[in-house]
């Protein structure tokens, strides 16, 4: 139970920061929290690939905030490719 709650929190913060490098302003409670949940999955997935690891708290913030920045950036790219 403690664990879900602190994926709630971590991707509510992770998606939160991640709005506000990509826009400047958050996207509101539940998308942050779903982006940096989702984020955190994408970011596990790169970083494995990669060969790196996150530990602990940080790591797992830093992971879900990169991970949100990437789904945000793939979102855009792909927004900006159908309007042509």
């Amino acid at each position: 139970m403690f664990k879900i709650l602190g994926w709630i929190i971590i991707g509510g913060i992770a998606g939160w920061i991640a709005s506000l490098m990509w826009k400047g302003s958050g996207s509101g409670l539940l998308i942050n929290i779903v982006l940096g949940i989702a984020g955190g999955i994408v970011g596990g997935f790169v970083f494995r690939l990669l060969g790196m690891q996150s530990t602990g708290t940080w790591g797992s913030l830093v992971t879900a905030v990169v991970g949100a920045f990437l789904l945000l950036w793939l979102r855009a790219f792909f927004r900006h490719t159908k309007k042509r």
